[in-house]
């Protein structure tokens, strides 16, 4: 029987599946979220200090910051991926039966993971033809823009093969 209506609700998170450990892609990204986190309080804490005490700015802070903050939300997503840290629709999947709740994720990893190669494969685009076009930020700093938008389609990578990892998690709980 897939629906219980009078089987309790269990408390806690129940649809996420099973949590993998970190693998070396998730480590690699996890890793490197935390420097950049780490390059973002430097840069502020720099731009603060000139600012305020010496009366100038660097005039970067703002697109660095931004570069680093795009990179941190692309590069994080796998990292979430395999901890379970992504919301779920709870109330449905606390009715059905454990196989059923591993089938429905399944269901929807594939999902997940036929747009994840649909958008890795758009944004690799858009930043081989900003490599191509040889695009650059209107910034003081020119900044070619495939190199930020790179991170882009890497992080979609990244979590593309934690999907996999988790959509094989998920296969071995529906059997």
């Amino acid at each position: 029987m897939l629906l219980d209506a009078e089987a309790p609700v269990p408390a806690g998170p129940i649809a996420g599946g099973p949590v993998l450990p970190l693998g070396p892609v998730e480590r690699v990204c996890n890793l490197l979220c935390a420097v950049s986190l780490l390059l973002m309080v430097v840069l502020v804490a720099i731009e603060v200090v000139t600012r305020n005490f010496m009366g100038f700015s660097f005039q970067i802070s703002d697109e660095l910051g931004g570069y680093i903050v795009v990179g941190i939300s692309f590069l994080s997503l796998c990292v979430c991926q395999v901890r379970g840290s992504y919301h779920h629709v709870e109330f449905l999947q606390a009715r059905l039966s454990p196989r059923a709740r591993a089938m429905s994720r399944v269901v929807f990893g594939l999902i997940c993971l036929a747009m994840c190669f649909m958008l890795t494969w758009q944004l690799g685009r858009l930043a081989w033809n900003s490599y191509a076009a040889e695009d650059m930020a209107a910034t003081p700093l020119l900044t070619p823009l495939w190199i930020p938008q790179l991170v882009m389609p890497l992080g979609l990578a990244a979590v593309t093969f934690s999907l996999l990892r988790t959509l094989l998690a998920d296969l071995r709980a529906a059997r």
